[in-house]
């Protein structure tokens, strides 16, 4: 009797190690932008308390990990992604008591935390970097510094940029430091200049970060920038010049050239599989798998290199930009199922698929698509094999909301001027959250917040879509409920099209249900055999908001009238 007790535990206990191990590989991932989640002091500015005091919404929802942009030090040039102390936490957003409390919430509801890494870069006002702008002995080398070109037109004068390379907010990516006399790099804003991962001093120091955090408890990172930590070797002491893309006359531009010395060099990959190692240190200890999550919208190829090499680890989770990047309301069904297959087509065998299709770079999702095709896309995103990635807001639809250039905060588009900014701009989709339809959606007590709030919110509103018998976020949370089926966790799949509109995604198990998902991406009625897909009896499941079908209501006959937009799970039996 003791043995089988004993036998019994031990099993139970490598299940147990065995489920926090691949707790992610089908999980529902949520990108909350801290300054725009929740207010909890009503300053106008998202803050930690707010996030903890809105993690029970993200519970229900069915969401198994938060992924927070960045909440350290900053003088908020580029709101957060210029770190100024990667050891400590923003005083907009709270305190590392209140950061504490936030995992310690989270957890006790069995929620995991990741943070936003920011390895290729720090603020100016980073001490580091003043440091080594004083050519501090530990710190000299912690940036990558050069003195620069000899101008033919005026040798005796200030040497020119060491290159022609760009930054991605205009410009040369080079900048004349005064005080040090020479140029240093910057593949971004002049206020975050690179640090330099050629010197084993900064990866070590980089790792310590990560360990910092780890020790605090969080759960993974994701890694920002993950293309730019290197830049080709001088030649002779000289950076090379990269070529002219030919894509613009717009010398400012980052299209101006092809980055091929500063953009994904061999010891990037090599890098990101150090970060790897560090997360794995601390998974070895306790069985819960630390995640980490990638940035790079590098070549497919290239991409699946992220997940490791057969021996060494990589990126969980190499972010899948194809869906992102290459899909607008003008794409068909056949632009869909081109663009997932190729992640399917390429993944390593035993690794997990990511889909995600909004985030703080680029236009909501809802405002790309239209708001007619939020639940398509979310039954798309959502019966996908592997791992879903929400922003926050899609799931009730948010769009985009107009900043004029007197409110703007993006260093994309204050780069820019009056005439111009709209075109670069990122704040439209980085918006108050719309909770209620109280003073400012819910978000904060003051009327007048960081950013302003969309004049829609008392229509679109979580609390809204909760109370309503229909809504985006019902059909979301359906979703995601299906998402922890035995079907979709392992289930085979099978992806078509019905023409050139009408996407449908089988998945199948044997032994259990059978889900289909029917979407008809066009703007015409459209007609599908459903004998072409499945042969047993059918139900409506999940419909979306703009379907007259009922859930669960069965369907009589073979064919299927899909009307202009409209999506349908279906159930087989």
């Amino acid at each position: 009797m003791k043995t089988s007790l004993v036998f019994i535990c031990v099993i139970y206990l490598i299940n147990g190690i065995q489920s926090d191990l691949n707790w992610w590989r089908n999980a529902n991932f949520y990108q909350i932008y801290p300054r725009s989640f929740q207010d909890s002091n009503g300053d106008g500015v998202g803050d930690l308390n707010g996030i903890t005091s809105r993690l029970p919404y993200l519970k229900d929802l069915g969401i198994h990990g938060v992924w927070i942009s960045p909440i350290f030090t900053s003088p908020m040039a580029d709101i957060g992604y210029d770190i100024s102390d990667f050891y400590n936490i923003h005083h907009e957003y709270g305190t590392l008591n209140d950061f504490d409390r936030l995992v310690g919430v989270a957890h006790d509801l069995g929620l995991k935390i990741l943070l936003d890494f920011v390895p290729n870069h720090s603020s100016s006002e980073n001490e580091w970097f003043k440091k080594s702008a004083i050519n501090d002995d530990e710190y000299k080398d912690f940036y990558t510094w050069h003195p620069g070109r000899e101008d033919p037109e005026n040798p005796a004068g200030r040497k020119l940029p060491p290159s022609n390379w760009r930054s991605v907010f205009r410009g040369s990516a080079w900048t004349y430091h005064e005080g040090r006399q020479e140029y240093y790099l910057h593949q971004f804003a002049t206020f975050q200049p690179d640090l330099n991962y050629r010197n084993p001093a900064v990866v070590d120091r980089m790792k310590g970060v990560l360990r910092f955090w780890l020790d605090r408890g969080v759960d993974g990172f994701r890694v920002d920038a993950v293309p730019n930590l290197f830049e080709v070797l001088p030649v002779d002491g000289h950076y090379p010049d990269e070529p002219l893309s030919g894509i613009t006359t717009d010398p400012d531009s980052f299209d101006y050239v092809q980055h091929i010395y500063t953009v994904d060099q061999p010891e990037t990959v090599e890098m990101l599989y150090q970060f790897r190692e560090v997360l794995d240190e601390y998974t070895r200890k306790d069985g819960n798998m630390r995640v980490m999550m990638s940035e790079s919208d590098s070549e497919i190829n290239l991409l699946m290199t992220y997940y490791g090499n057969g021996i060494r680890n990589g990126s969980h989770v190499p972010f899948n930009f194809y869906l992102l990047f290459n899909l607008d309301e003008n794409s068909n069904a056949e632009d869909f199922l081109r663009i997932i297959r190729v992640w399917l087509d390429h993944i390593p065998k035993g690794q997990s698929p990511n889909w995600l299709i909004g985030n703080h770079d680029r236009n909501r999702t809802a405002t790309r698509f239209g708001s007619d095709r939020v639940d398509l896309i979310s039954m798309i995103i959502n019966t996908l094999p592997g791992i879903s990635i929400t922003y926050y807001g899609d799931e009730i639809g948010m769009t985009n909301v107009f900043v004029s250039w007197e409110e703007s905060k993006d260093t994309a588009a204050c780069s820019s001027d009056s005439d111009h900014y709209q075109a670069f701009t990122r704040d439209p989709a980085r918006t108050p959250f719309q909770w209620d339809s109280s003073t400012s959606a819910g978000f904060s007590t003051n009327i007048k917040p960081w950013l302003p709030v969309s004049p829609s919110y008392r229509e679109v509103n979580a609390k809204v879509q909760k109370q309503s018998a229909r809504s985006h976020l019902k059909v979301y949370k359906k979703l995601l409920k299906l998402r922890t089926t035995e079907t979709l966790m392992r289930g085979e799949t099978t992806i078509k099209t019905n023409g050139k509109n009408v996407l449908t995604i089988v998945r199948q198990l044997s032994g259990h249900e059978t889900y289909i998902t029917v979407a008809n991406i066009g703007s015409s009625r459209e007609t599908v055999d459903l004998r072409t897909i499945y042969h047993e009896q059918l139900t409506f499941h999940i419909v979306s908001m703009n379907s007259k079908r009922k859930e669960e209501e069965k369907i009589h006959g073979p064919i299927l009238v899909l009307e202009p937009r409209e999506s349908v799970v279906l159930k087989g039996y």
